[in-house]
């Protein structure tokens, strides 16, 4: 396993982002959108499904499987982003400005999973 140092960050992060779904779940549930079903079921299945791919991005055989269920999960996470700017209880408390900002994130976080496709 040869990959460059940041594939293995990126590893690392989404591996502690599903992680914490577990830890805190409270935290996911606060900002889960009102017309999904199941949120706790929802909050766990997400969290297992960052760890899982975050660790499938370190082996050669699942890595190309894991960025293309990186990229698929993080658009289906853009509904719980656009739901947080729909108003002031579903913001969580976090300025307007950093919930925008979060958008475009979303967005640079799957050109640099599809950035490893060739790696």
């Amino acid at each position: 396993m040869n990959y460059p140092w940041h594939l293995y960050v990126m590893s690392a992060m989404y591996i502690f982002a599903g992680l914490m779904h577990f830890i805190k779940p409270k935290a996911y549930l606060r900002i889960m959108p009102r017309y999904l079903p199941h949120h706790k079921s929802l909050v766990f299945w997400s969290g297992a499904a960052e760890v899982v791919l975050g660790l499938g991005l370190c082996f050669p055989t699942t890595k190309n499987i894991a960025i293309f269920g990186i990229i698929i999960m993080l658009l289906m996470f853009l509904m719980v982003h656009f739901y947080m700017l729909s108003g002031k209880k579903a913001s969580a408390g976090l300025p307007k400005w950093i919930l925008v900002l979060r958008i475009p994130l979303q967005f640079g976080l799957m050109y640099w999973a599809y950035f490893y496709l060739n790696v």
